[in-house]
């Protein structure tokens, strides 16, 4: 054996320091072990759980000693286990490695080895022990002479941290020496015996403590320590305490922690302490409270710490430090009969309040479910007075704030820069520590108040009320706590306290309006409106209100108002519930309450308050809470009648001129006041556009901003805030997709997007991710190749041009009399800026030049064929598409340059993606059909032998194999039955008025039955007969009647644009697919057309307007009256006629576009505002009833950027050619003309009820847009959604009927 077998002296010596040192490296792991046994476990497995093993001096030297004892063994092993020597070492037996090792430790060298280590081991740890027990007794001889040296009085922070466990020595103790200890802990004991236990004590396992026999002694002395006097004693013990806490687990720290609170608990209950009313308050410095503060602090910072690991252990113990708190904080003491008035009881919620004012702990026990259960189960069973101590705290500081107005911001400030410890603050007056105990009372009441089961402990009882407080009455004194704000110190409203009043009531208030059943239960209650409606009510009626800061309390009640009505709960109440308020004796709604006060605001006309009080930031708070509703139909509809557009309008013009005269700072000059006042002047101009824009939420609303002039500016600064990425507000989820969609659908809002510079950016950034590549940035990963026809990168830009040009008002306005460049040659670094230019560039591609001038020809053309055939399924699009730029001949000439060449035959077409795009569109753009009368070609390609099966072409006709022939009609029951109900002799009823009644009884008969089919030819004689009665009653009449003869109309000087002679043709294919039309119906159609257009260009006012809609007759084909000469089969004077007559109803307002285009009959500004009543009026309550009816439907629209009126204006205006079938086409026309005009709205509202899933569907895939154009509606049927639209009549026709009436009156 080597000279490393044996140990000299020297060689224990160093042994003895290296293992040391190894203990020092790993006494955090120790110390932290509940166990002996857990400390021996973490030695045992420190190799696998310390990275740094192999790095201590110790296991280096170990590791040496083993080599040179067994190196020549293992190597002689080796190589006998190598040559064989008789045992095999094959892939069934053990390894190489593994029969070494085992024939190794099997040897006599290695058993000698481990006995030697094993005896001097024994010898270096029994020396180790022997010195640290040395230490430990000079140690304790040290602190013993330092003692008496200590100041007594002397606060630190270092109770309740955990540094200290981990800077003293560590030892395992005995039962009997805990027995020891304990008998020494007792208080009988002299103050040096205690103290040298404590001192030992320090120095144990907290686990062993706990689990020793004498806990229940040691705990009973542990307490008496704590109360001592001494502060030596009860600082040990609160070492002792926080060691636990920061080193042992639940279990442990749980039983001292409830120690303690039960401990200082019974203090309190003993010892009845009381604190003076007046100035000289709470002295922290005394001995007492230093003492109290100390065990208060310690227990708070574990109540904080704890719940980030109590989820890990039973809920017992999370339970038992639950009780034990609140059981602490519900003592209350009352006034004893000797107790001076001037004294009061000091308790340990007042403790508590000092040290964690705003209550983390509670928000923090709160926060989880697993402890907010626990919580709220023992508040309802056993401490509701800890409640209801709350809720007295905060209704005594509302009450006792009307007698010291003065003191409370004095209080609020010194509260807010408290500091405990140190030397900045030592005494806190009875105020200030009452209002300390209303935040902590208020943060834990806003924090019970977000949860269902904290509500449920409502109503409450609480001394000195004869009624329970409710919810909705704790609200009313949070309200009124609000309303006694004070001013702030130096006029500055921007700033506010964290810990003020008014800063602590708002962000509960508005904790709980962000939480809908918070809201429900706690706000959306009348007293509540009332109470937050009060100083407005009063200012309305001139009064002074009982604000101690109006301008600072007026933003406050506005902010919470506009949080409300942002819901859909709080909104209905706004506008709805007539009962709160009474202004001049008669009750309405909060909404007229509001926007009267927000009217009077802006025009300044509340002498009450003074002009600072009516600054800016008050009318744009209240306006912005009016913007809540007004950005809503129904909250339009209820805020019409106040014209609050004219008064924001007015206001934006009057602060315009101002900022237009402030003058421009001079260089040199001092900046300051003239500056800051431009600045201001500015900031509210930009607000009151803002909220001008917001009117363009809705179809009624963007008629208003029309009406004011200034939707040039509104759309300029919508543009600048969408290109920045804003928020369109702080209540509003979406951004400004909506809003835009809403204004590309009507001439003004088209051309206002143009001028801003709007249309060119979305162009702009098409390009760019469309052409353009990251040039400068180094391709490290080459950008893959698409596989779907439009990009993922060009999808928001393809989205946002359909949701464009999605009405034919906007392509009318960019596209008409708009010619394309075509120029011979284009650079490769110009980029498109226009509409024009993008169909020049992508879809009509019919030159070379153009091709080379696309870096990615397939991908781009592909894109601008898809825009083609959204765009062209409005067909007034189409139709002014294709008379300016021969849309169908430039595809079909591409289409034959797509053919092969062969020397024989015809050839063939070459199936590709564009040959197969542009076949679809042919084929569109080509036929009329609804879902079962057309079929269109798919956009892919099919496995199999035939991959495209569908025929191609290049030249017309059209293929047959995309035209369905029409079924032939037969006649039914119904028929029959209808035709005897026009062909019988007049009744009696229809001298009483009653035919109608009659007629709309027989109809609904006869689409409700079973077979449920009327003829066309039935329908042609019922809405003849009943546009006939309708015209020939004065009530019914809504146009005066016109002198129109059509032999002497003139109308052959009358020529139809090319728009119009393409529609007729569109018009006369559809009617021959039909078989309602013969081969020469397209003269009578072509004069049908003639006359109206010379009838209704009898009735337009001259006006002078920019739009290109306005600058002559209907720029649109007239569907509405195609419709009819097909209904008449064809024959054009009984068409005329009945137009003629029915142009006198209602009806003809909305079903007939062209009927009011610059019309006579409506108000002027109406008129030249280009926007037709079937948008501002129809598409409004489409989507105001949409929202009530269907909700989720209305949801998806607004998800997916596009609007329910957009969808609508095209299917109405088309009446609904290519969309439905030609026998639901005569329903739709005669349920509007029998039933009545708004049955309109509710189609609408049945056809978007029927495609609800395909809705929810495509809005996911994000191409709701581009389905709702492109498909037609499957599966509709008018008589299967008759009841439920009759349904919708009864709860919406006084409305939305009266309204439709009303659209020749003034706008307001």
């Amino acid at each position: 054996m080597s000279r490393m077998s044996q140990f000299s002296s020297e060689d224990e010596a160093e042994l003895q320091a290296l293992l040391r040192r190894l203990l020092r490296c790993v006494q955090d792991r120790i110390s932290g072990a509940p166990s002996v046994e857990c400390a021996e476990e973490i030695l045992l497995h420190l190799e696998e759980t310390d990275k740094n093993f192999h790095n201590y001096e110790f296991v280096k030297y170990l590791r040496q000693y083993v080599e040179s004892s067994l190196g020549a063994v293992i190597d002689e092993e080796t190589e006998s286990c190598a040559r064989g020597d008789g045992h095999a070492i094959g892939s069934g037996q053990d390894t190489l490695v593994h029969a070494v090792t085992r024939r190794t430790r099997e040897s006599g060298q290695y058993r000698a080895m481990m006995q030697t280590l094993k005896n001097t081991m024994m010898v270096v740890v029994e020396s180790l022990i022997n010195k640290f027990e040395e230490d430990q007794l000079k140690k304790e001889e040290l602190q013993r002479r330092s003692q008496h040296e200590q100041s007594s009085s002397h606060y630190t922070d270092n109770c309740s941290d955990s540094d200290s466990s981990f800077n003293q020595s560590y030892a395992f103790i005995k039962h009997e020496q805990l027995q020891v200890i304990a008998e020494k802990l007792d208080p009988s004991r002299p103050k040096e015996v205690r103290w040298e236990a404590l001192q030992s004590l320090c120095c144990a396992p907290p686990s062993d403590v706990l689990s020793c026999e004498s806990w229940s002694s040691l705990r009973r002395n542990l307490s008496a320590a704590l109360a001592d006097p001494d502060p030596n004693l009860s600082d040990k013990v609160l070492r002792f305490f926080a060691k636990t806490f920061s080193s042992s687990p639940l279990n442990v720290t749980r039983e001292i922690y409830t120690s303690l609170a039960k401990s200082l608990e019974s203090d309190f209950l003993l010892q009845k302490w009381t604190f003076p009313v007046g100035s000289a308050g709470v002295d922290v410095m005394t001995e007492e409270m230093t003492r109290l503060l100390k065990q208060m602090r310690l227990l708070n910072d574990f109540q904080k710490e704890v719940t980030s690991f109590w989820i890990r252990h039973p809920e017992k113990y999370m339970e038992e430090i639950i009780e034990s708190t609140l059981s602490l904080l519900s003592v209350h003491s009352e006034p004893s009969l000797g107790t001076p008035a001037s004294q009061k009881p000091l308790e340990p919620v007042h403790l508590i309040v000092m040290l964690d004012v705003k209550a983390t702990w509670f928000k923090k026990w709160m926060h989880g479910y697993y402890s907010r259960t626990v919580v709220l189960r023992l508040l309802e069973m056993k401490y509701k007075s800890l409640i209801a101590a709350a809720v007295q705290q905060c209704a005594f500081y509302f009450e006792s704030r009307d007698r010291a107005q003065d003191e409370v911001s004095d209080v609020t400030h010194a509260v807010e820069h408290q500091q405990i410890g140190g030397a900045q603050r030592t005494v806190y007056t009875a105020k200030e520590l009452e209002y300390m105990y209303f935040v902590h009372s208020l943060c834990m009441l806003g924090r019970l108040l977000m949860y269902t089961n904290g509500r449920k402990l409502f109503p409450i009882r609480v001394k000195k009320r004869k009624d329970p407080v409710t919810l909705t009455d704790l609200i009313g004194i949070l309200i009124r706590t609000l309303y006694q704000h004070p001013k702030p110190a130096h006029g500055d409203v921007s700033h506010t306290d964290p810990l003020s009043p008014t800063s602590l009531v708002m962000e509960v208030l508005r904790t709980l309006c962000d939480r809908t059943e918070c809201a429900v239960e706690c706000l959306y209650q009348t007293s509540v409106i009332e109470t937050l409606l009060c100083p407005i009510v009063a200012l309305l009626k001139g009064k002074q209100a009982k604000l101690s800061s109006p301008e600072t309390t007026l933003t406050h009640i506005a902010d919470i108002l506009a949080r409300i009505a942002t819901t859909e709960r709080g909104l209905s109440l706004f506008l709805y519930d007539r009962n709160l308020v009474s202004v001049e004796g008669q009750s309405i709604s909060a909404a007229h309450v509001i926007v009267q006060f927000t009217q009077k605001l802006l025009a300044k006309e509340l002498v009450v308050l003074s002009e600072s009080d009516t600054c800016p930031s008050v009318s744009g708070a209240f306006i912005f809470v009016c913007r809540q509703m007004y950005n809503t139909c129904e909250g339009l509809q209820e805020l019409r009648p106040y014209s609050l557009h004219e008064c924001i309008a007015g206001a934006w013009r009057q602060t315009s001129s101002l900022s237009e005269r402030v003058p421009t700072p001079v260089p040199g000059a001092a900046p300051g006041l003239l500056s800051q006042e431009r600045q201001n002047v500015l900031v509210w101009e930009e607000a009151l556009l803002d909220n001008l824009l917001n009117f363009a939420a809705t179809p009624k609303g963007l008629l208003l901003l029309q009406q004011t002039g200034a939707i040039s500016e509104c759309v300029t600064y919508m543009f600048t805030r969408f290109t920045k990425k804003l928020q369109v507000s702080r209540c509003e989820k979406f951004g400004y997709g909506v809003m835009v969609t809403q204004v590309a659908a009507t001439a003004p809002g088209s051309v206002a997007l143009h001028s801003s510079g709007f249309v060119q950016a979305i162009v702009v950034e098409l390009w760019s991710a469309l052409e353009c590549g990251r040039e400068d940035v180094r391709v490290v990963h080459p950008k893959s190749t698409p596989m779907d026809p439009i990009d993922r990168s060009c999808q928001k830009s393809f989205l946002a041009l359909v949701n464009l040009l999605s009405s034919s008002h906007a392509v009318w306005e960019l596209l008409g009399q708009q010619t394309l460049p075509n120029k011979a040659q284009y650079p490769l670094r110009e980029m498109p800026t226009s509409i024009t230019d993008l169909m020049d560039r992508l879809v009509v591609v019919n030159s070379d030049a153009k091709i080379h001038s696309l870096f990615n020809y397939e991908q781009s053309h592909t894109f601008g064929l898809r825009l083609l055939s959204v765009t062209c399924c409005n067909l007034d699009s189409l139709l002014l598409l294709e008379s300016q730029y021969k849309i169908s001949e430039i595809l079909l000439q591409s289409q034959r340059e797509n053919i092969t060449d062969p020397s024989t035959g015809p050839g063939d077409f070459i199936i590709d993606g564009l040959s197969v795009e542009r076949n679809h569109v042919l084929v569109r753009v080509s036929t009329v059909g609804g879902p079962s009368e057309r079929r269109l070609p798919p956009r892919g390609l099919q496995k199999g032998a035939d991959p495209y099966p569908w025929p191609m072409f290049s030249s017309y006709p059209l293929p047959r194999h995309y035209v369905v022939d029409a079924p032939r009609s037969s006649r039914g029951k119904q028929d029959s039955e209808m035709s005897a109900f026009l062909a019988g002799p007049p009744r009696d009823a229809e001298k009483e008025g009653d035919w109608m009644n009659s007629c709309r009884r027989q109809y609904r008969r006869a689409m409700t039955s079973k077979a449920n089919v009327l003829s066309g030819s039935v329908l042609a004689d019922l809405l003849e007969k009943t546009v006939s009665h309708l015209a020939a009653t004065t009530t019914d009449c809504f146009f005066p009647a016109a002198e129109y003869k059509a032999a002497d109309s003139g109308n052959r000087t009358h020529s139809l644009s090319p728009v119009e002679q393409l529609g007729v043709q569109m018009a006369v294919r559809y009617g021959k697919v039909l078989r309602l039309l013969k081969e020469d119906s397209e003269q009578d159609l072509c004069l049908l057309m003639k006359h109206c257009k010379q009838f209704l260009s009898q009735q337009q006012a001259k006006i002078t307007s920019q739009l290109y809609i306005l600058q002559g007759v209907f720029p649109g084909h007239d569907w509405f009256a195609s419709t009819v000469f097909l209904l008449m089969s064809g024959d054009g004077e009984r068409a005329l006629a009945f137009l003629l007559r029915f142009s006198r109803l209602l009806a003809s307002a909305f079903l007939w576009p062209p009927r009011l285009h610059r019309s006579a009959h409506l108000p002027r500004e109406m008129a030249r505002s280009g926007i037709h009543p079937m948008y501002s009026c129809t598409a409004h309550y489409v989507e105001m009833l949409l929202k009530a009816e269907v909700p989720l439907v209305s949801s998806a629209f607004r998800m997916s950027g596009f609007t329910p009126s957009q969808i609508c204006l095209q299917w109405l205006g088309q009446c609904f050619w290519n969309y439905l079938d030609w026998p639901e086409i005569c329903h739709y026309v005669t349920l509007c003309v029998v039933m009545g005009p708004d049955y309109q709205v509710y189609l609408c509202i049945a056809l978007l009820k029927h495609l609800q899933q395909d809705v929810l569907q495509h809005t996911q895939t994000q191409d709701l847009q581009v389905f709702l154009k492109e498909e037609p509606v499957q599966g509709f049927r008018v008589s299967n959604y008759l009841e439920y639209m009759e349904g919708l009549e009864q709860r919406y026709r006084a409305l939305v009927l009266a309204d439709m009436k009303n659209i020749t009156l003034e706008i307001t």
